[in-house]
C-alpha cells in the first residue's frame, strides 16, 4: 500500500502515525461531545485524552514487545520504532483501563462512568488506526484466493509482497467502526454505569477472536495449542465482561425490586 505518504529529506510522514493521530483526534471530538451531555469540561476531557492515550500506547507497544520478545531483545532499540507498527489493542485497553483508574482515584469519578465515556472513542480511533496497519502493511492475514485479497508491491511495506492476503486490517476497522456505532446508540439510552463500557469489551473481543483466525503475522503461540497470545486474551476479557455485565445487571434488578420506606 503506501507505508511513506510524504518524504522531504530526513523527514518521512509514515501513513501510520497519521491515520493513528487522526484516530486519537476523532476519539477526542465524540468524547468533549458525550462528555457535555454528561457534565464533564472539555479541559477534563483533554486532561484524560492525554493520559489515556499514553497508558494505551504505552501499554499496546508492550504487550506486542513481550509478544515478538525475541526479536527486540537482538534489536533492542526497535522498541522505539512505533511508527512503523506493531501495536496490540488488547494491551492498550489494559494500558488505558490503568490510566483512567488512576484519574478516576484521583478526582473521585466512579470507573464505570469514565468506561462509558471514552468507550465510543475507543472503537472509532481503532477504526483509523486499523486503515494505518493496512497503509502500512502490518497485521497483514493469510495468504487467499477469493476476491477479497489484498497484494501489497510496496518495498516499505511490512507485509510479504506479490501475494494476495486476507485484508484483516480492513476487517478490524469495518469491525471497529460498526461497534463504534452500536456504542453511540448505546450511550444515548444505557440504564446503568458500565453498560456501554462492557458492550465495547463484549463486541470488541468478539470481532478480535474471529478475525485473529485470519491474521498471518506472527502472534506467538501458546505451547501445544493453535490460540495465540492475543486470543487467550481477548478471550479472558470477553468472559470477564459477560459476568460483570450479568452481576451489574442482576443488582440493578434487585435495587428496583427494593420496597421504598416512606420517610
Amino acid at each position: 500500500m503506501f507505508p511513506d505518504l510524504i518524504s522531504i529529506g530526513p523527514f518521512t510522514l509514515h501513513s501510520y502515525g497519521l491515520l493513528v493521530a487522526m484516530g486519537f483526534l476523532a476519539g477526542l471530538f465524540v468524547t468533549v461531545q458525550i462528555g457535555k451531555r454528561e457534565g464533564y469540561t472539555s479541559q477534563q476531557i483533554m486532561d484524560m485524552g492525554f493520559l489515556m492515550i499514553l497508558g494505551g500506547v504505552i501499554g499496546s507497544r508492550l504487550l506486542y514487545i513481550l509478544i515478538n520478545l525475541g526479536h527486540y531483545l537482538q534489536h533492542p532499540l526497535d522498541a522505539l520504532k512505533i511508527w512503523q507498527g506493531g501495536l496490540v489493542f488488547s494491551g492498550g485497553i489494559l494500558g488505558a483501563l490503568i490510566a483512567m483508574g488512576w484519574y478516576s482515584y484521583r478526582h473521585s469519578i466512579p470507573l464505570w462512568n469514565l468506561g462509558d465515556l471514552w468507550a465510543p472513542a475507543a472503537s472509532i480511533g481503532q477504526g483509523f488506526g486499523r486503515i494505518g496497519c493496512h497503509l502500512a502493511g502490518c497485521c497483514y492475514g493469510k495468504p487467499t484466493d477469493s476476491c477479497l485479497g489484498i497484494v501489497f508491491t510496496h518495498p516499505h511495506s511490512l507485509a510479504p509482497l506479490g501475494i494476495p492476503l486476507h485484508p484483516t486490517q480492513l476487517y478490524s476497522s469495518l469491525s471497529a467502526f460498526t461497534i463504534f456505532a452500536i456504542l453511540l446508540f448505546l450511550s444515548l439510552r444505557k440504564t446503568y454505569n458500565g453498560q456501554v463500557f462492557l458492550w465495547f469489551l463484549i463486541l470488541h473481543s468478539t470481532a478480535r477472536l474471529w478475525i485473529e483466525k485470519y491474521r498471518w503475522d506472527d502472534r506467538g503461540t501458546l505451547s501445544g495449542t493453535s490460540m495465540t497470545v492475543t486470543q487467550l486474551i481477548a478471550l479472558c476479557i470477553l468472559l470477564a465482561a459477560i459476568i460483570t455485565l450479568f452481576v451489574l445487571k442482576s443488582r440493578r434488578r434487585k435495587q428496583g425490586k427494593a420496597p421504598r420506606h416512606s420517610p
